[in-house]
């Protein structure tokens, strides 16, 4: 069974930062090719935020976040993060953390080709 779990979402006001953190319970994430992060917005469908993989540390991000969010992975600590600047009222969402097998570069935004999935985590930007 492998469990993820996220953390540190929250309330911040436009143009504040935060971070979210996900762990993983596997003892080794060696089985995972890639991690990525999602959102779902109230009345919308979950949409591709960020991607990384664990060999190399390459990443991938939606275009509506490139420049402000940054994902990164501690492989000791089992764990990605995504470390988001300069929100905006629309980044507004539960995020989600999920585990990814090798996937062809068309289908890294795609929810239904990711495995594991955590419990996620409010974030809400408003003043």
């Amino acid at each position: 069974q492998v469990q993820l779990v996220e953390s540190g979402g929250g309330l911040v006001q436009p143009g504040e930062s935060l971070t979210l953190s996900c762990a993983v319970s596997r003892r080794s994430v060696s089985n995972f090719y890639a991690m990525g992060w999602f959102r779902q917005a109230p009345g919308k469908e979950r949409e591709f935020v960020a991607r990384i993989h664990w060999a190399g540390g390459n990443t991938y991000y939606a275009h509506s976040v490139t420049g402000r969010f940054t994902i990164s992975r501690d492989n000791a600590k089992r764990s990605i993060y995504l470390q988001m600047n300069s929100l905006k009222p629309e980044d507004t969402a539960v995020y989600y953390c999920a585990t990814s097998t090798p996937l062809p570069t068309s289908d890294y935004n795609k929810p239904n080709r990711y495995d594991y999935w955590g419990q996620g985590t409010q974030v809400t930007v408003s003043s």
